[in-house]
Order: structure tokens, then sequence, then C-alpha cells
């Protein structure tokens, strides 16, 4: 499969707000016809306790001294069970993510908790407002969504669903406010060139494969959309290594690839430079246990940071690095 598990990838205001964009009319839906609001903190286990930096065994690290150290964001966004793959647009102030209450739980089970699935949550000054589902599914058809990405009123998710084999890669569009119309991307993408996680930007697709030609495990490939069709996929060389490279993330201005990397056996985050055209040589900016790094446009680095205790994981909390208002790109 190549998508991770999504276990391990690790309402009314979204009516306000529309699909993370303020100037989105409301929906005209009745309301009787959108499924309630599940609260998350009444699926969380309750024999596990919240982490905390201070008490973390395994903190982030950082390596580079154009950010501040690495926080995690406030109570109503991390919670005891685990929020990860993050996914914050250009503005800053809209952030999407995916969570399960409890990372023990199979796959299986989390279909019928209610909960698990992708969230999104809105900035309003210094704090963040409490998280809202965001359903991609037919009322009463099960699936687990996570591993959003997006690029103006296009989402591209992926799930694990009804009438699909493991879990694959969909788009949805944002239409009077709300994400709707969830389209499978075609077994082009999915079975000919083989994306894993993807990053849309205008019109190329940067995604993570095992397929044939690369350096080892997971590497970074590129695809472009021409109407509706795609070309073939281009490997990274330069960012590329024979450990696991996935999750890239490009930079609204497209000079900046982001993605993670295995480094001293946990995920780490790096970052690549594009130089007259060419990718440069990635430099580690976060490392133990951090990983799927997403950027607003002031350049703060949102990530996950899976909490591991005696080799296993206990919650994941998204947490950010601010960037140094002083600091050279």
């Amino acid at each position: 499969m190549l998508l991770r598990p999504i276990i391990i990838r690790i309402s009314l205001l979204l009516l306000v707000w529309g699909c993370g964009r303020s100037d989105k009319p409301v929906s005209d839906d009745k309301p009787e016809s959108k499924p309630p609001n599940v609260i998350r903190e009444d699926k969380l286990p309750k024999d596990i306790l919240k982490r905390h930096p201070d008490t973390d065994r395994l903190p982030p690290i950082l390596h580079s001294n154009r950010f501040d150290m690495p926080v995690p964001l406030p109570y109503p966004v991390n919670t005891s069970g685990a929020e990860d793959s993050p996914f914050i647009l250009p503005d800053g102030k809209t952030l999407y993510f995916f969570f399960t209450p409890d990372v023990r739980v199979p796959p299986n089970k989390q279909l019928f908790d209610e909960v698990t699935g992708i969230w999104v949550c809105h900035r309003e000054g210094n704090s963040w407002t409490v998280p809202v589902r965001v359903r991609l599914q037919d009322p009463g058809k099960l699936a687990l969504d996570g591993a959003v990405c997006i690029q103006e009123d296009e989402m591209w998710f992926a799930s694990a669903r009804e009438g699909y084999t493991g879990v694959n890669m969909f788009t949805a569009h944002c239409i009077q406010g709300q994400w709707m119309d969830p389209q499978y991307v075609g077994d082009r993408l999915m079975k000919e060139i083989q994306i894993g996680e993807v990053h849309i930007h205008q019109n190329d697709l940067y995604f993570h494969s095992p397929r044939k030609g690369g350096l080892g495990d997971y590497d970074i490939w590129m695809t472009s959309r021409k109407g509706n069709t795609w070309s073939d996929p281009v490997l990274l060389q330069s960012v590329n290594s024979p450990a696991m490279d996935g999750y890239p993330f490009v930079s609204s201005d497209g000079n900046e690839l982001w993605f993670t990397r295995t480094h001293r056996g946990t995920p780490a985050i790096f970052r690549s430079v594009k130089i007259k055209g060419q990718w440069d040589e990635p430099e580690l900016i976060v490392s133990q246990f951090a990983g799927e790094p997403t950027l607003d446009n002031a350049g703060n680095l949102y990530f996950v940071h899976h909490f591991y205790e005696n080799n296993v994981m206990i919650e994941a909390d998204l947490y950010v690095a601010y960037k140094k208002s002083n600091s050279i790109q």
C-alpha cells in the first residue's frame, strides 16, 4: 500500500468560515441535512494522559536559526488523542488536520467512532477556535479520510472508503462554502504513476512513492497536469536519499520544497531551495519524531510530533516553529 495506514499518520463554524476562506458564502443547505458535530473530547480514552514538552523524553530538536523553538499548538487544537498530518492555508488562519482519539484502536474500528477523520480550526488573534469535523463522505457510508492538501478551491485527500480497495487519493471542491463532490483521482495516478501522499502546486503534483527508479524506500517525484492528463513522473533526484523521503510540501512561490526524511532512526524535516531551476542539497531543520511540514506565507513552520515511550507511540500533537522576524532566507 503506497499510503501509510491513517492510524500511523500520523457544523456551524464551518458554515461561517466556508472551506477555510472567510470570503465564501454560507451554504444554502437545510440545517437538518447536515450531520451533527461530535465533540472530540467525548471519545478520548480515559487511560491516556496528555503529554507535554516538559515530560517529553524525545522532544523535537531544532537545527535552524531561522526559527524560534518549536512549541505545541494550544488546546483546543491538541488533545490527549492524535492530531496529525497538518495543512495550514497560506494566510496562516486556517488549519486542517487528521485526528483519531486513540492510536491503539485499529482502523476498522476507527470507522465507527464518529470522530476519526479530517478536522479544521481557525486562528483568531493568538488563539484557535474549536475544531470542526470536515465530512467528505455521503451520510450512512463509511470512510477514513486524512492527508489533506489544498490549493484555492481544490482539496486533495487520502481515504479508505466503501467501494474502493485500500487507501486512495481523492479530490473535492469548495462549492458554496462546503467541500463537496469527492472524486477518485483515477487509475492513471493511483495504479500507473503510483502516487502516495501529495502536494499540489499550480499544475505540478509532488508525491512520494516506492515506485521503481527511485533511490530506495519512499522517494519524492513530480507529475504535471495538462487538461485531464498527467505526465510521466520525474524523480527529484537531488532531494532524495536511500532513506525514506516523503510527505512533500511546496511553498506558495514554488521555491522551497519541505519534506520528511528518516534521520538517525526517526522522522525529521528537511528543506530544499530551488536555485536556477534546480533543487539544492536539502538541509536538516527539525529532527526527532518531527514530520509532515506545512508553512504559511509568513514562513511559520507547522508539523506533527509523535510522543514515543518505550518504543510505543502514545499520542501526537501539532507543533509550530515561528519564523524569526530577522531571519535570513
